[in-house]
Parts: structure tokens; sequence; C-alpha cells
């Protein structure tokens, strides 16, 4: 409140001493007229004074110090405002730091942050290669010429191909009397692993290649693959994943990706191979089997739902059965592989065969010279209990579509879902 005059009590805020003079001067006396034998009160402590002067002079004291009281606070105020601005905007700053630094770490792992593509990957760990003494620098610039040329052209070195795999798991099948009662085998199929250029996250672009290599080994598909007659590199498919979007496939997914692939390390998976598939006008689906089906969070209707792809059109009576089905890209969080066959065992469970794009041409070779035992295989199978992720999704190959169908389905992807198996 406003100080008060303490003459009269009336409020009379910063021109207090104004109001003194004016309204009570005559209390206060002139300078100088008092005598020894009067007294005078200070109105405003009670202080006795013999000497008028003496008391005007007193009573300024305590007018200048209720001002100085009163600008004290004020500049208190002030300040006391000014430190919580300066600390909201300390606790604003850290917390959008903070931000930023989750959402970096959000990106790291799906090679959204920014650090570079499979170029300058594959240039950085060759470089720790010669620095470790585990590459000549004359190997280091041979290898950087094959990759610039590989880029230039779009087309995968084949380094990391390893073929025949499927041809020769079919003849080790033929002999093999132990433990399987029947297998069904895709068509033809290469097998292509990570590189330096893409170790951490290319699986989704090598299981792309190795479903591609098989298509383009089958006539069927000659004419939607017309243009794509060699396995493109991964630089390559990430440019026409970018082009199946601007024709309008998956926006949402797009988006995800803020519609840019190409430099960059990003993961993809079941929803940007089904979208690059149907913009080459190849006919496929997604499944997606969304939880656990069976005991142990394991998912035998995946098992069930792969045996009748491979199986339908192929009811023969044969031990071996060499489809002409294409492999099915099955993806899981964080990682996917491909399907090249399943196994019934001869106790009726299911065994899947997959390519993995971790494996080593070093250990695909092995397949190649499978020995009698089969202990190889070991690297291709997986049991029921051994698939225990949350959720799982496939891609599969069904056909080509018409230009027309290819549009429609265009539009669907707009709003695209998976099927999902119950």
């Amino acid at each position: 409140a406003p100080p008060g005059c303490p003459f009269c009590g009336e409020a009379a805020g910063p021109e207090l001493e104004e109001h003194v003079r004016a309204r009570h001067g005559h209390l206060l006396g002139a300078p100088g007229t008092g005598n020894g034998d009067q007294l005078y009160e200070c109105p405003m402590c009670s202080l006795t004074c013999t000497n008028i002067q003496i008391l005007e002079e007193h009573v300024d004291l305590h007018l200048e110090e209720h001002s100085f009281s009163e600008g004290g606070n004020m500049r208190d105020l002030e300040l006391a405002q000014q430190l919580q601005t300066e600390e909201d905007e300390r606790q604003r700053s850290e917390e959008e730091k903070r931000e930023r630094e989750e959402f970096k770490k959000l990106q790291r792992p799906y090679g959204l942050d920014n650090s570079g593509g499979f170029k300058q990957q594959f240039l950085r760990n060759m470089e720790r290669e010669v620095d470790r003494g585990r590459m000549q620098p004359f190997e280091y610039h041979k290898r950087k010429a094959d990759m610039m040329e590989s880029l230039a052209s779009g087309i995968d070195d084949g380094k990391t191909k390893t073929s025949g795999v499927i041809e020769a798991l079919c003849k080790y099948y033929q002999n093999e009397n132990k433990d399987v009662r029947r297998v069904w085998l895709s068509a033809g199929v290469d097998h292509f692993h990570s590189s330096l250029g893409d170790r951490g996250w290319g699986c989704g672009y090598r299981n792309f290649q190795m479903l591609l290599s098989s298509l383009l080994q089958n006539s069927f598909y000659n004419d939607c693959l017309r243009d794509t007659t060699l396995i493109p590199s991964i630089p390559k498919i990430q440019s026409m994943i970018e082009d199946a979007w601007r024709e309008g496939f998956d926006p949402h997914g797009a988006s995800h990706f803020n519609n840019r692939l190409h430099g960059s390390k990003a993961w993809i998976g079941a929803c940007e191979i089904y979208s690059l598939l149907t913009s080459l006008r190849i006919k496929c689906q997604i499944i997606d089997f969304h939880k656990p089906t069976g005991p142990m969070g394991t998912h035998p209707r995946l098992f069930e739902w792969i045996l009748h792809y491979y199986s339908t059109d192929n009811e023969g009576g044969a031990k071996v059965v060499c489809t002409s089905k294409p492999p099915i890209y099955l993806q899981h969080q964080g990682h996917s592989r491909t399907v090249v066959g399943i196994e019934e065992r001869k106790n009726k469970s299911l065994c899947l065969l997959l390519f993995d794009p971790g494996c080593s041409s070093q250990e695909m070779q092995k397949l190649l010279k499978q020995n009698s035992d089969g202990t190889g295989l070991k690297l291709l199978r997986k049991y029921v209990g051994s698939l225990k992720e949350k959720q799982y999704q496939i891609v599969a190959v069904d056909g080509m579509l018409s230009l027309e169908e290819k549009v429609a389905r265009c539009r669907a992807s707009q709003v695209l879902t998976s099927e999902k198996i119950p």
C-alpha cells in the first residue's frame, strides 16, 4: 500500500515529502524560530527536539529513508523477476537441449542422424582397416575405385554375393534320410551379406537384393523388370524407394524419413519393400503376425502360413520340392532376413530356412560343400522356438500387376494397412 502521511494518515505515495510540507508545514515551523524553552516532538517516531530546524532535518531523514526503502523494494522485485526469467530461460534451454539429444539418440540407430551414408561409412571403415594394419594402402585405393565405379553405375559390385546355395540344398536333401520328412525350397536366390559400407543398418536392402535376384532369374517377371536387369547397389535402391514415394506410394512412411533416403544410413522395413516392389508392378502383400500365437511367445501361425505359401500348387509326394516361388522377406524389430524354404521334420515340427545378411560369404560358401551330416545347415535353420520376437511381418510376392492395378494399389497405400493374422 502507498505510504500514509504521519500527520493525517492520507495516502501520499511518492509525493509524501511534498504533501507534508504543503499540508502540515505549520506544524514543523520555520527554520531557526525555536528557543531553548520549547520542545518539538517528531510526528513519525515521537523523538523530542528542542529546535524546530533540527526537527525538520530529522523528519527529512524519515522521508528520505522511506523513499529509499520504497525504491529498494521496487528494485528487489525487479531483480527477483529478472532472476526468475533467467532461470525459466535456462530451464527451457536445457529442456530443449535434452530433447534434441534424445531425438538424436532415437535417430542414430535408424540412420537418420545425418552422419552420412554408404559411401562415407565404407571409406571410414577402410581407413580404420589401414590404420590397424589389416589393409594395405594399395588395396584401399583399389577398393575405393571399385566402390566409386559401383556407385556411379548404380550396380552392386557383387563382392558380397554367394550363388548356388539353393541348388546345393536341393542335392543335399535328396540324400538326407535322417530327420527331414519333406522340404520345400524357393526358386533360385543369391545370398548377399552386409559390407563395410552398410554394416549395422543395411539388412533391409540386402534382403531386397536377395529377393530381386530370384525374380530376375524368373522369366515370368521379365516385363516388369525390363529396366532392372542387374542387382542395384544400396544407394541405387534408396533412390528407387524415393522414386516410389514420388509416385505417391506410402506418403505416411515417406514422411517418417522426410522423403529422403539417399545418402543416409536409414533402416528400411516391410512397408518400404512393399512400396518398391509395387512401384515395379510386382504383386505382393504384407502379412502382419502382430502377436504370438503359441506358448512361450512363439509364432506357429507364421510357420503354418509359410508352409501354405510354399506347398500350394506343390502338393506332390516328392520329398524335395524345388518350387517356383520367390523367397519371402521376413521383418522383425531391429533385423530382417529372407525365407528360402521350410522343412517338415519326421516328428511333424516345422523349420524355416533363412538367408541372413549377417552371414559372411565365407560361411555361406560352406553350404556349397555340404557335409553329409548337414552341420552347415545350422546357419539356416530356425525352429518355432527360435523365433520369439513380439511381432513379425512378411512381404510375399505373388505375381505381376497391370498398370491399372498398380495405380489402385498406389492409392490404397496412402492408407496402407497390413493384413493381420488373428
